[in-house]
């Protein structure tokens, strides 16, 4: 007769299991539930899907569909945390809901009001009585955001993807408990679990007032009147964005700066960014510190601030305080310490490796909570899919993270790829680098006389027989669009020589950068003077 052996289950409840000859089953002692077959005939734990993905965000929704495709079974567990003012929206994550979309058609309404001040220059006669409506603006960007939000429940259910309004913790490395907004509990079970739930704006909660009377990124974008004279606290792109397209639709907007703007980025670049929105109208309050916020009789807002250069105490008054002092991974409603996922003690996110695998070997973490990635949106797409692949159909392609190109959507935009200066020396050393430059003028800025003295182009190469290009950095118009055709040249290993051989479209911003002939070590006058 054959032998019977004993497996102890490494969580509670019941497990169902399947055996090709129906010789399993469920064994209930004193030590736990495990499970039982005879000897030689295989058995398998059997899970309610192959893939439970928690996070509805463009990395949790991106892997999820992916996996569908191969034909397994897969679940989304996607739940909003209303912020501290209250504000709540719909499957899609930072980018569809609070992040890149309404930023992005934002942007477009301050760029249109800056195309009417240029249009009387280009032959348009326009009334001097034009203003701008907040609620207008912002109930379309709403209605399409909505749209978003369906459109991502039909895709679900088309790729027969079982999605669940229900904030998510683990259980142990195979389960995952939801509840309701009532409290009711569903657990479920999953062969391999993503974690994809992205971040949220921090407050300064040590600051009295901050917490009651200050908003964030994620409000800003759903309020239903204008926030009015505003002060945005941080110098990340977020604040940078969101106080650049409140000048730009004629609101008074003031940015204060602990120390630098744009930590990460190319200093230079990032100096030339804040110079034009300061020239433009945004003011800055330099190397200052909020110390409170006090809500006055009127409802105005008083912030007192530190000026680190005077040591002394200053005041201004707004009607509205947004932080934008950086963000934080939303993983402490997880449980992750009781089954092991490991985090950095830092910051919060979660350790992995370079297929996305954490600490538990089924358990995988992908886009802003995962430690050393880039938090942007196309990256965590990315990694999603290809971590579905890996999962799912014998791929071993991993997520490339180097040379991922991006833009800061300011008023006078900026999009870079590849290394900064700075990086470039530390990894290269100064001596191996050849930095060309160019100062331009957009010939959209030249009938109307718009200032372009930050109109600024920069390529870092290596000075090795091939010049390979290893940093492109762009400030002007449409700068997304500039940097996204030659990150694919850099990605593939672009040289100067080759930049060089390509012909520019003219006239063109982009065309600017295949013309880069001035060195910084030169020190000869790299403005731009003509065709």
């Amino acid at each position: 007769m054959a032998a019977l052996w004993w497996c102890p289950a490494r969580r509670s409840g019941l497990i169902a299991l399947t055996c090709r000859r129906g010789l399993a089953g469920i064994l209930r002692t004193e030590a736990g539930v495990g499970t039982w077959c005879v000897h030689g005939i295989d058995t398998a734990i059997h899970y309610d899907y192959d893939l439970l993905v928690i996070g509805g965000g463009s990395g949790g929704l991106a892997c999820a569909k992916e996996a569908a495709k191969f034909g397994k079974r897969v679940a989304v567990y996607d739940y909003v945390e209303p912020s501290p003012q209250g504000t709540k929206w719909g499957i899609g994550g930072t980018c569809v809901n609070v992040g890149c979309i309404p930023k992005k058609l934002m942007h477009q309404a301050a760029l249109l009001g800056g195309a009417l001040k240029d249009a009387p220059h280009f032959g348009w006669h326009i009334s001097n009585s034009f203003h701008h409506d907040w609620s207008k603006m912002t109930q379309s960007f709403q209605n399409y955001v909505k749209s978003l939000n369906w459109g991502h429940r039909i895709q679900l259910h088309e790729k027969n993807v079982k999605y669940f309004n229900l904030k998510a913790s683990l259980v142990d490395e195979h389960t995952v408990r939801g509840v309701t907004d009532t409290g009711k509990e569903t657990i479920m079970t999953a062969n391999n679990i993503v974690l994809a739930t992205g971040g949220r704006p921090k407050y300064p909660t040590h600051i009295p007032g901050a917490l009651e009377y200050g908003i964030t990124s994620d409000d800003l974008f759903w309020l239903k009147q204008s926030p009015g004279k505003t002060l945005v606290v941080g110098a990340s792109y977020v604040s940078l964005e969101c106080a650049g397209f409140l000048t730009g639709i004629g609101l008074e907007t003031t940015t204060m700066v602990r120390s630098i703007p744009l930590r990460g980025f190319d200093e230079k670049m990032a100096n030339l960014v804040t110079d034009y929105m300061e020239a433009h109208g945004t003011r800055f309050l330099k190397k200052c510190v909020p110390l409170r916020v006090t809500k006055l009789e009127n409802g105005k807002l008083q912030v007192t601030w530190e000026n680190m250069d005077s040591g002394k105490e200053e005041m201004d008054t707004f009607d509205t305080v947004m932080w934008a002092i950086g963000r934080a991974p939303e993983t402490k409603g997880l449980n992750l310490e009781k089954v092991g996922v490991i985090v950095d003690p830092e910051n919060g996110k979660i350790i992995v490796d370079n297929a996305e695998t954490t600490s538990v070997s089924n358990i995988f973490a992908i886009g802003d909570i995962a430690e050393g990635r880039p938090e942007l949106t196309p990256t965590a797409i990315a990694a999603g899919k290809l971590l579905a692949r890996r999962l799912f159909s014998n791929s071993t392609e991993l997520m490339d993270y180097d040379s991922v190109p991006t833009t800061v959507f300011t008023p006078l935009e900026y999009g870079c790829v590849g290394l900064s200066t700075a990086k470039a020396q530390e990894i290269h050393g100064d001596d191996d680098i050849e930095v060309f430059h160019a100062y331009y003028k957009p010939l959209e800025f030249a009938v109307s006389q718009r200032d372009s003295s930050q109109c600024y182009i920069k390529m870092i190469c290596l000075r090795g027989l091939h010049q390979k290009i290893v940093g492109l950095h762009f400030i002007g118009p449409n700068a997304g669009e500039v940097i996204q055709g030659f990150a694919l040249g850099i990605k593939c290993g672009a040289t100067y020589p080759q930049l060089m051989s390509t012909v520019g479209i003219h006239p063109t911003c982009a065309e600017e950068v295949t013309k880069l002939h001035i060195t910084q070590r030169s020190g000869l006058d790299p403005t731009v003077t003509g065709c």
